[in-house]
C-alpha cells in the first residue's frame, strides 16, 4: 500500500517517519500486526490495516494516558484516512520506560 503521502513507500515507513519528526523518540516500535487479524473487520489482502506502536516519547510528560493516545491518533489521522483499521498503542515517558 502507498504510504499516507501519496509518495510511495509503506504505511508503516510513513507512520514511523511522522512520529520520529513530531515526537523524536528515544524509541520507537512500528509493527504490523495485519496477518493476526485476516479474516477479521477491517483486514484486507497486503495488510497494512493493523498496528502496535510502542512508543517512549518526553513529549509524554505530563500528559494522561488518554492525552497521549490523542496526540499520536491525531499525528497519524492521515494513515486512518489510508486504510489503518486498528492501532494497539503503549506511549510512555522515558522516565517510565527506564
Amino acid at each position: 500500500m502507498a504510504d499516507g503521502t501519496g509518495e510511495g513507500g509503506t504505511l508503516r515507513d510513513w507512520m514511523e517517519a511522522r512520529l520520529r519528526a513530531e515526537l523524536a523518540p528515544a524509541r520507537l516500535d512500528v509493527i504490523d500486526e495485519s496477518h493476526l487479524h485476516a479474516g477479521h473487520a477491517g483486514a484486507r489482502p497486503g495488510g497494512e490495516t493493523h498496528y502496535r506502536l510502542d512508543i517512549v516519547a518526553a513529549a509524554f510528560e505530563g500528559r494522561s494516558r488518554v492525552e497521549r493516545h490523542r496526540l499520536v491518533n491525531g499525528l497519524l489521522d492521515e494513515a486512518f484516512k489510508r486504510g489503518l483499521h486498528a492501532l494497539a498503542l503503549r506511549a510512555r515517558t522515558p522516565s517510565e520506560a527506564a
